[in-house]
Protein backbone atom coordinates (compact mmCIF):
# COMPACT_ATOMS: atom_id res chain seq x y z
CA UNK A 1 0.00 0.00 0.00
CA UNK A 2 3.11 2.49 1.08
CA UNK A 3 5.19 1.65 -1.90
CA UNK A 4 1.88 2.20 -4.79
CA UNK A 5 0.84 5.56 -2.36
CA UNK A 6 4.90 6.64 -3.41
CA UNK A 7 4.28 5.53 -6.77
CA UNK A 8 1.10 7.01 -7.86
CA UNK A 9 3.28 10.35 -5.36
CA UNK A 10 5.58 10.25 -7.85
CA UNK A 11 3.60 10.32 -10.96
CA UNK A 12 1.39 13.36 -9.81
CA UNK A 13 4.49 14.76 -8.94
CA UNK A 14 5.93 14.35 -12.67
CA UNK A 15 2.83 15.77 -14.25
CA UNK A 16 2.98 18.98 -11.82
CA UNK A 17 6.30 19.64 -12.95
CA UNK A 18 5.58 19.13 -16.55
CA UNK A 19 2.26 20.66 -16.65
CA UNK A 20 3.45 24.60 -17.08
CA UNK A 21 5.07 24.09 -20.27
CA UNK A 22 1.76 22.84 -21.59
CA UNK A 23 0.62 26.50 -20.75
CA UNK A 24 3.43 28.40 -22.76
CA UNK A 25 2.17 30.67 -25.28
CA UNK A 26 4.06 29.91 -28.46
CA UNK A 27 2.80 32.13 -31.70
CA UNK A 28 5.00 35.23 -30.30
CA UNK A 29 1.75 37.20 -30.78
CA UNK A 30 2.34 39.04 -27.05
CA UNK A 31 5.42 41.12 -28.01
CA UNK A 32 3.51 42.72 -30.05
CA UNK A 33 0.02 42.54 -29.17
CA UNK A 34 -1.42 46.18 -28.43
CA UNK A 35 0.14 48.37 -30.66
CA UNK A 36 -2.16 48.50 -33.50
CA UNK A 37 -5.76 49.69 -32.71
CA UNK A 38 -8.86 48.94 -34.86
CA UNK A 39 -12.60 49.93 -35.29
CA UNK A 40 -15.48 47.66 -36.29
CA UNK A 41 -18.22 48.75 -37.26
CA UNK A 42 -21.41 46.46 -36.78
CA UNK A 43 -24.80 46.99 -38.19
CA UNK A 44 -27.14 44.83 -35.74
CA UNK A 45 -26.90 40.99 -35.03
CA UNK A 46 -27.78 38.23 -38.07
CA UNK A 47 -27.36 37.92 -41.67
CA UNK A 48 -30.43 38.89 -42.75
CA UNK A 49 -30.87 42.49 -40.44
CA UNK A 50 -27.51 43.29 -39.09
CA UNK A 51 -24.12 42.02 -39.23
CA UNK A 52 -23.47 38.28 -40.20
CA UNK A 53 -22.28 36.62 -36.67
CA UNK A 54 -19.56 34.81 -39.01
CA UNK A 55 -18.28 37.89 -40.13
CA UNK A 56 -17.69 39.62 -36.77
CA UNK A 57 -16.40 36.22 -35.00
CA UNK A 58 -14.12 35.91 -37.62
CA UNK A 59 -12.94 39.41 -37.89
CA UNK A 60 -12.49 39.67 -34.09
CA UNK A 61 -10.34 36.23 -33.65
CA UNK A 62 -7.97 37.11 -36.79
CA UNK A 63 -7.30 40.66 -35.27
CA UNK A 64 -6.73 39.06 -31.91
CA UNK A 65 -4.41 37.34 -33.59
CA UNK A 66 -2.50 39.17 -35.58
CA UNK A 67 -2.03 41.33 -32.37
CA UNK A 68 -4.54 44.20 -32.57
CA UNK A 69 -6.48 45.89 -30.05
CA UNK A 70 -10.33 46.44 -31.30
CA UNK A 71 -13.16 47.93 -30.18
CA UNK A 72 -16.57 47.69 -31.61
CA UNK A 73 -19.30 50.29 -32.55
CA UNK A 74 -22.93 50.51 -33.98
CA UNK A 75 -25.55 53.19 -35.32
CA UNK A 76 -27.95 53.90 -31.89
CA UNK A 77 -30.92 53.84 -34.01
CA UNK A 78 -33.89 51.77 -34.71
CA UNK A 79 -32.86 48.86 -37.39
CA UNK A 80 -35.29 48.84 -40.43
CA UNK A 81 -36.68 45.59 -39.59
CA UNK A 82 -36.15 42.41 -37.61
CA UNK A 83 -35.99 39.00 -39.98
CA UNK A 84 -36.91 36.01 -38.84
CA UNK A 85 -33.79 33.76 -39.99
CA UNK A 86 -35.67 30.32 -39.85
CA UNK A 87 -38.14 31.84 -42.51
CA UNK A 88 -36.21 34.43 -43.95
CA UNK A 89 -39.11 36.98 -43.39
CA UNK A 90 -39.91 40.08 -41.65
CA UNK A 91 -41.67 39.58 -38.21
CA UNK A 92 -44.48 42.00 -37.81
CA UNK A 93 -44.87 44.33 -34.94
CA UNK A 94 -41.15 44.01 -33.71
CA UNK A 95 -38.56 46.88 -33.43
CA UNK A 96 -34.63 46.62 -32.29
CA UNK A 97 -32.04 49.01 -31.75
CA UNK A 98 -28.87 48.54 -34.09
CA UNK A 99 -26.64 49.50 -31.09
CA UNK A 100 -28.20 46.79 -28.36
CA UNK A 101 -28.43 44.01 -31.05
CA UNK A 102 -24.77 43.94 -32.08
CA UNK A 103 -24.07 44.57 -28.56
CA UNK A 104 -24.48 40.83 -28.91
CA UNK A 105 -21.52 40.17 -30.82
CA UNK A 106 -19.18 42.20 -28.55
CA UNK A 107 -20.28 40.39 -25.19
CA UNK A 108 -21.46 43.84 -24.86
CA UNK A 109 -19.00 46.09 -25.03
CA UNK A 110 -20.86 48.24 -27.57
CA UNK A 111 -20.27 52.17 -28.17
CA UNK A 112 -22.70 54.78 -29.91
CA UNK A 113 -21.02 54.87 -33.24
CA UNK A 114 -21.17 58.88 -33.05
CA UNK A 115 -18.65 58.21 -30.47
CA UNK A 116 -16.19 57.02 -33.00
CA UNK A 117 -12.80 59.41 -33.44
CA UNK A 118 -10.71 58.40 -35.91
CA UNK A 119 -7.98 59.97 -33.93
CA UNK A 120 -8.10 57.20 -31.55
CA UNK A 121 -7.66 54.21 -34.56
CA UNK A 122 -5.11 53.15 -36.78
CA UNK A 123 -8.05 51.37 -39.19
CA UNK A 124 -11.66 50.85 -39.65
CA UNK A 125 -13.44 47.54 -40.30
CA UNK A 126 -16.81 46.77 -41.75
CA UNK A 127 -18.01 43.01 -41.72
CA UNK A 128 -20.50 42.25 -43.66
CA UNK A 129 -24.18 41.17 -43.89
CA UNK A 130 -27.72 42.65 -44.87
CA UNK A 131 -27.67 45.53 -42.02
CA UNK A 132 -24.98 47.03 -44.31
CA UNK A 133 -28.00 47.94 -47.02
CA UNK A 134 -30.47 48.58 -44.60
CA UNK A 135 -29.22 50.12 -41.14
CA UNK A 136 -26.42 51.71 -42.31
CA UNK A 137 -27.38 52.13 -45.80
CA UNK A 138 -30.89 52.78 -47.81
CA UNK A 139 -29.23 49.76 -49.95
CA UNK A 140 -31.86 47.97 -50.08
CA UNK A 141 -34.59 50.32 -51.08
CA UNK A 142 -32.52 52.70 -53.31
CA UNK A 143 -29.90 50.82 -55.06
CA UNK A 144 -27.07 52.77 -56.35
CA UNK A 145 -28.29 55.98 -55.22
CA UNK A 146 -28.99 55.43 -51.54
CA UNK A 147 -28.11 57.37 -48.90
CA UNK A 148 -25.59 56.56 -46.46
CA UNK A 149 -25.92 56.90 -42.57
CA UNK A 150 -24.14 60.38 -41.70
CA UNK A 151 -22.02 58.65 -39.19
CA UNK A 152 -20.60 55.92 -41.56
CA UNK A 153 -19.87 58.68 -44.44
CA UNK A 154 -18.25 60.78 -41.78
CA UNK A 155 -16.09 57.98 -40.61
CA UNK A 156 -15.25 56.59 -44.35
CA UNK A 157 -14.37 60.07 -44.99
CA UNK A 158 -11.99 60.62 -42.50
CA UNK A 159 -9.98 57.52 -42.57
CA UNK A 160 -9.81 57.85 -45.96
CA UNK A 161 -8.46 61.28 -45.93
CA UNK A 162 -6.31 59.90 -42.83
CA UNK A 163 -4.55 57.68 -45.00
CA UNK A 164 -5.52 54.73 -42.62
CA UNK A 165 -6.77 51.48 -43.97
CA UNK A 166 -10.50 50.66 -44.68
CA UNK A 167 -11.18 46.82 -43.88
CA UNK A 168 -14.45 45.57 -45.99
CA UNK A 169 -16.17 42.30 -46.31
CA UNK A 170 -19.35 41.13 -48.27
CA UNK A 171 -21.59 43.86 -49.14
CA UNK A 172 -19.73 46.45 -47.18
CA UNK A 173 -17.85 47.87 -50.62
CA UNK A 174 -21.35 49.43 -51.08
CA UNK A 175 -21.27 52.10 -48.28
CA UNK A 176 -17.34 53.16 -49.47
CA UNK A 177 -18.22 53.23 -53.11
CA UNK A 178 -21.20 55.98 -52.31
CA UNK A 179 -18.61 57.80 -50.27
CA UNK A 180 -15.55 58.06 -51.84
CA UNK A 181 -14.14 58.29 -55.72
CA UNK A 182 -12.63 56.06 -57.63
CA UNK A 183 -12.31 53.16 -55.42
CA UNK A 184 -10.98 49.35 -56.81
CA UNK A 185 -12.55 46.54 -55.04
CA UNK A 186 -13.83 42.85 -55.26
CA UNK A 187 -17.60 41.70 -54.14
CA UNK A 188 -16.36 37.89 -55.32
CA UNK A 189 -17.81 37.48 -59.16
CA UNK A 190 -19.42 39.53 -61.88
CA UNK A 191 -22.00 37.01 -62.62
CA UNK A 192 -23.18 33.87 -61.08
CA UNK A 193 -20.82 31.16 -62.01
CA UNK A 194 -22.71 28.19 -60.16
CA UNK A 195 -20.66 24.55 -58.86
CA UNK A 196 -20.70 22.32 -56.58
CA UNK A 197 -19.14 24.33 -53.86
CA UNK A 198 -21.35 27.40 -54.16
CA UNK A 199 -22.94 30.03 -56.08
CA UNK A 200 -22.52 33.91 -56.20
CA UNK A 201 -26.07 35.14 -56.16
CA UNK A 202 -25.62 38.73 -55.30
CA UNK A 203 -24.24 40.06 -58.77
CA UNK A 204 -26.51 42.70 -58.56
CA UNK A 205 -24.58 44.42 -56.17
CA UNK A 206 -21.83 44.47 -58.38
CA UNK A 207 -23.18 46.41 -60.89
CA UNK A 208 -24.63 48.81 -58.75
CA UNK A 209 -21.30 49.65 -57.40
CA UNK A 210 -19.85 49.96 -61.05
CA UNK A 211 -22.61 52.38 -61.51
CA UNK A 212 -21.60 54.77 -58.60
CA UNK A 213 -18.14 54.45 -60.13
CA UNK A 214 -15.85 52.14 -58.36
CA UNK A 215 -14.00 49.66 -60.76
CA UNK A 216 -14.17 46.19 -59.92
CA UNK A 217 -11.10 45.09 -59.82
CA UNK A 218 -11.17 41.22 -60.01
CA UNK A 219 -13.14 38.08 -59.93
CA UNK A 220 -11.85 37.27 -56.35
CA UNK A 221 -12.32 33.82 -54.52
CA UNK A 222 -14.67 34.15 -50.97
CA UNK A 223 -11.10 33.28 -50.05
CA UNK A 224 -9.19 36.47 -51.98
CA UNK A 225 -8.31 40.28 -50.84
CA UNK A 226 -8.11 42.80 -53.52
CA UNK A 227 -6.14 45.82 -52.40
CA UNK A 228 -6.55 49.07 -53.59
CA UNK A 229 -3.19 50.42 -52.26
CA UNK A 230 -3.64 54.08 -53.19
CA UNK A 231 -7.48 54.49 -51.10
CA UNK A 232 -5.82 52.06 -48.48
CA UNK A 233 -9.10 49.72 -49.03
CA UNK A 234 -9.16 46.15 -48.82
CA UNK A 235 -12.39 44.05 -49.57
CA UNK A 236 -12.92 40.29 -49.56
CA UNK A 237 -15.85 38.46 -50.77
CA UNK A 238 -16.91 36.23 -48.07
CA UNK A 239 -20.46 35.72 -48.64
CA UNK A 240 -20.83 37.14 -51.19
CA UNK A 241 -20.45 33.33 -51.97
CA UNK A 242 -23.27 31.16 -51.14
CA UNK A 243 -22.15 28.18 -49.57
CA UNK A 244 -23.59 25.21 -47.14
CA UNK A 245 -20.84 24.11 -45.92
CA UNK A 246 -16.98 25.86 -46.79
CA UNK A 247 -17.41 28.52 -43.80
CA UNK A 248 -13.43 27.60 -43.05
CA UNK A 249 -12.70 29.67 -46.83
CA UNK A 250 -14.81 32.50 -45.52
CA UNK A 251 -12.73 32.10 -42.20
CA UNK A 252 -9.67 32.45 -44.70
CA UNK A 253 -10.52 35.40 -46.72
CA UNK A 254 -11.31 37.72 -43.98
CA UNK A 255 -7.64 36.26 -42.40
CA UNK A 256 -6.36 37.74 -45.57
CA UNK A 257 -8.25 40.64 -45.12
CA UNK A 258 -7.58 41.57 -41.94
CA UNK A 259 -3.41 40.45 -42.29
CA UNK A 260 -3.62 43.26 -45.62
CA UNK A 261 -5.44 45.96 -43.02
CA UNK A 262 -2.60 45.63 -39.91
CA UNK A 263 0.34 45.84 -43.12
CA UNK A 264 -1.02 49.01 -44.17
CA UNK A 265 -0.85 50.58 -40.58
CA UNK A 266 2.30 50.83 -40.54
CA UNK A 267 2.87 52.69 -43.52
Amino acid sequence: MLASRALLAKQVAAVLTRQPVCLVHQSGDWGNWGNTNVALVFSGCGWWDGTDVHEASYTMYHLSRNGAKFQMFAPNQQQMHVVDHMKSQPMSGEQRNVMIESARLARGKMQDLSRLDVNSFDAVIFPGGYGITKNLSTFNNDGKDCKINNDVERIMKEFHRSRKPIGMSSMSPVLACRVLPNLEITMGHERDESSRWGRWPYTNMVQAVKNMGALFGLNCFFYEVYVDEKNKVISTPTFMWETDYHYHYIFDGIGNMVKHVMRMCGK
